[in-house]
């Protein structure tokens, strides 16, 4: 049959990192249910106690509010309309096929056609780091735009660009053209802990500034919700119950000096709309993250080099590695020549001890290690076949080495890959490939119809094999590339997407 080809040409508007140390965890929905006993009743007499009974100590939100709202900003984003690549699902009812073969629609827009997307507005809410205009957000609310516009508490309209973008974390950094701001200060989060009351201030569902309050419920929580924006996420969030909701992404968490101790990001909800929880970036990681976009327009991230798996682990798997709460994070493999490698430490080892701190978990873990710098040195405690060993890390960036870490073209796909099985390579009569495993946000999902499961065998006219391969070849591409490939349903039809401006996020 007679290859036909789909040709998408692409802009990037973001980036995804692709970590190899960091970790992997899978979001695990939770569905939390309240059951009564038939009974058991649902109303409870009042209790009264004595004149000896102590309350607990008034909490002041006024002085805390009155400091932390001027600071925080009301971010509107437009997406203008674009032009978006056909897939397979656009070509497969062609009512002329019948009539005039495969090869009809195509000079009508069929395989080598796009459709239009509509314009886009949205909005969500920043903080002011500095007096000169610096804004950090959600990667999430700005990632896309093509144009920001930031309303102050004083009802000021400034036009924003974006600094840089950090879709692991899901944090970014905009600027304003304006000086003598109100802006807040970072407390550190280490000192967070649970009970604590703290203030969610931010613009919901597009009102005026709202203040909430509640307190934090956990810390160094993994929700798997930066997942579906790339490829290593970042996630040890400060669970609180104060009331946020869509519009709050960005907003600041403060405590009750009117300090930030956290970028409220996400929500745990059925409905997209506040339902008991909130999850914020804790600030000694968001400060980092932003003082490395300031400095150097992206985030020089840090790499331990072991994989870890004793966060979502099953049963089964805890049986059969001895793996006990409490024993630390449980070593499931260590890079070759990584920072761990290089401190001995080994598979089926358990890390304890970042920096003197106690590890319970690998979010954890990781939100230790993502504050620090390529060639930073940390103190390393882990157990060896029951033996307590502490060593000195020298942390290292992706490619091993202790220089800068820039986003890689690969990574600004947004998607995670995974390389042809043997068996279905035979099975589609193919001889390699690498297929797109799961899509995130990114060049792919902004600018094509490429679905997951799309197996790529070509980029420009190199053959790809392995992850690597594609890495490679990507990398020597330039500025722009064709990816070729085959969707399982239909392995007979070659599909090609035309990616441009591949160094826009350097």
């Amino acid at each position: 049959m007679t290859s036909k080809q789909l040709v998408a040409v692409v802009l990037i508007s973001a980036a995804t990192s692709v970590g190899s140390v960091l970790g992997v965890s899978k979001y695990q929905q939770q569905q939390l249910a309240s059951n009564l006993p038939e009974t058991t009743s649902i109303f409870q007499n009042a209790r009264y106690t004595g004149e000896s009974a102590v309350g607990g100590p008034v909490v002041d939100f006024e002085k805390a509010a009155t400091k932390a709202a001027p600071a925080v900003v009301h971010i509107k984003v437009r997406i203008k309309p674009k032009q978006v690549a056909a897939g397979p699902e656009d070509v497969q009812d062609n009512p002329f096929k019948d009539f005039f073969g495969d090869g009809f629609g195509d000079m009508f827009g069929g395989r080598g056609g796009s459709r239009p997307s509509p314009e886009q507005r949205g909005s969500g809410s920043g903080v002011a780091i500095s007096a000169d205009g610096y804004i950090v957000t959600n990667n999430h609310v700005v990632d896309k735009a093509d144009e920001i516009v930031v309303t102050l508490n004083n009802k000021k309209d400034y036009k924003a660009k974006v600094i840089g973008k950090d879709p692991s974390t899901d944090l970014a950094v905009i600027k304003i053209e304006a000086n003598n701001l109100p802006y807040l200060t970072f407390a550190n989060s280490d000192d967070v802990h649970l009970g604590q009351w703290v203030l969610a201030i931010g613009y919901p569902l597009n009102l005026e500034t709202t203040v909430t309050s509640g307190i934090v419920s956990a810390k160094s929580r993994s929700i798997g919700v930066n997942s579906r924006n790339s490829s290593s996420p970042i996630e040890s969030f400060i669970q609180t119950d104060a009331a946020v909701n869509p519009g709050n992404s960005g907003g600041a968490l403060v405590n009750t000096d009117g300090d930030v101790i956290g970028i409220n990001s996400a929500i745990a909800s059925p409905t997209g709309s506040y339902a008991g929880y909130a999850y914020a970036i804790p600030s000694n990681l968001v400060k980092k993250v932003v003082n490395d976009i300031v400095k150097y327009g992206a985030t020089k991230r840090a790499y331990l080099g072991i994989m870890y798996g004793n966060d979502q682990m099953s049963e089964e798997d805890r049986a059969k590695n001895n793996v006990k709460e409490g024993d630390g994070v449980f070593v499931m493999d260590v890079a070759k020549g990584s920072a761990a490698d290089e401190a001995g430490v080994q598979k089926g080892d358990f890390v304890t001890k970042v920096n003197g701190q106690t590890i319970n978990s690998g979010s954890e873990m990781v939100e230790k290690i993502a504050s620090l710098h390529p060639g930073d040195k940390i103190s390393l405690t882990y157990q060896h076949n029951g033996v307590e060993k502490t060593a000195t890390a020298t942390l290292k960036g992706t490619s091993g080495t202790y220089a800068s870490i820039k986003q890689q073209v690969v990574e600004q796909l947004g998607a995670s890959f995974e390389e042809l099985d043997k068996s279905k390579a035979a099975q589609l009569r193919l001889s390699n490939g690498v297929v797109v495993k799961d899509l995130g946000q990114g060049i792919l999902t902004e600018q094509t119809r490429i679905k997951a499961g799309f197996i790529i065998t070509k980029v420009n006219n190199t053959r790809i094999n392995t992850i690597d391969e594609l890495k490679a070849a990507l990398k020597n591409a330039g500025n722009s590339a064709i990816i070729s490939g085959v969707y399982p349903q239909q392995p007979q039809t070659e599909y090609q997407y035309a990616l441009n401006d591949l160094n826009g996020q350097e």
